[in-house]
This record gives structure tokens, C-alpha cells and sequence, in this order.
């Protein structure tokens, strides 16, 4: 091997290059799989069209009307809560 493939071999137990807790990823990063929609790096882009399809069905099920120009995380919050209110979606 070379240097610089043995040196990057450092022990499981080796903290000096361990990253700070709230920025890793893995079984120790934690509830990571839910975002705020609001952070969502594309929440910005128009919803899709698996949203806009299941927004649709929820939409006519709570009997609401909405705007078919919903960003991805309008979608997504709106979609969480006609689930709530129409109990779809629940375990």
C-alpha cells in the first residue's frame, strides 16, 4: 500500500476526525429522513405530479378546492394535512 492509502486508515475509536454529532449521516444521524418542507433545497420547484394526483384525491375527499400552482412543500404540507383530516395516509 502507500502512504497515502495506510494513512487514511485510522481506528473506529479515532475521534480527532469525527465530524461534529449534527452534521453526520447514518445509523447515528438521528431522525434525518423528515425536513421541514420549508428547507427543501427544490421546495421552491412546482409540486409533482405524484403530488399534484394525490393532492387531487385528497382535495376532493375533504371536499377543498386549491390552487393547481402549488410550490413542492405547499404540496407536501397541505398534503399532510388533508391526510389528517381525512384519515388517509395514517397508520
Amino acid at each position: 500500500m502507500t502512504e497515502s492509502n495506510t494513512s487514511s486508515n485510522t481506528s473506529p475509536d479515532s475521534t480527532a476526525d469525527a465530524a461534529p454529532e449534527s452534521d453526520v449521516i447514518g445509523a447515528e444521524a438521528g431522525g434525518t429522513t423528515e425536513k421541514d418542507p420549508q428547507d427543501w433545497v427544490t421546495g421552491d420547484e412546482p409540486m409533482t405530479g405524484a403530488q399534484r394526483s394525490y393532492l387531487d384525491t385528497l382535495a376532493r375527499d375533504a371536499g377543498e378546492t386549491l390552487s393547481a400552482d402549488l410550490t413542492k412543500a405547499e404540496a407536501s404540507e397541505h398534503i399532510e394535512r388533508l391526510q389528517e383530516q381525512t384519515g388517509r395516509g395514517s397508520d
